[in-house]
């Protein structure tokens, strides 16, 4: 009997384990379109906007170089980061670097997959303005 028991509680601690560790493939943002309803726009615009959507999400927004931001996300103790490279037409965001998210070279923590979708939202809200 005890064996059972003692079997039951090993099992049910390694579902709460794997159940708590939820995981996700690295969710990529690639040559998004920039579409807007006007012509006369610049990747400066662009540029500006994804700063602007970035910021009201709560990421930490470097503009590193001409076609390039660096955003970064604190949450709690956990970090990300991104690459955003743009131009007038296209934007990506691609993973850079994180802490505390079970990043293995090719899956990380689900919460990656909802900041990053949040974060690719706002700058086509925004970029839709131009």
């Amino acid at each position: 009997m005890k064996l059972k028991t003692l079997a039951a509680i090993v099992t049910l601690t390694a579902l709460t384990i794997i159940v708590g560790c939820r995981s996700n493939s690295v969710y990529t943002v690639t040559d998004a379109p920039v579409v807007t309803s006007t012509r006369n726009y610049s990747a400066k615009d662009v540029r500006n906007a994804i700063l602007q959507a970035g910021a009201s999400l709560g990421w930490q927004m470097n503009d590193v170089q001409p076609g390039l931001i660096v955003a970064t996300l604190n949450v709690r103790d956990h970090m990300v980061q991104v690459e955003i490279p743009y131009d007038r037409n296209t934007y990506s965001i691609l993973y850079r670097d994180s802490i505390n998210m079970n990043y293995n070279g090719s899956s990380i923590h689900s919460n990656y997959t909802g900041w990053v979708q949040r974060l690719s939202a706002a700058i086509n809200s925004r970029v839709s303005m131009l």
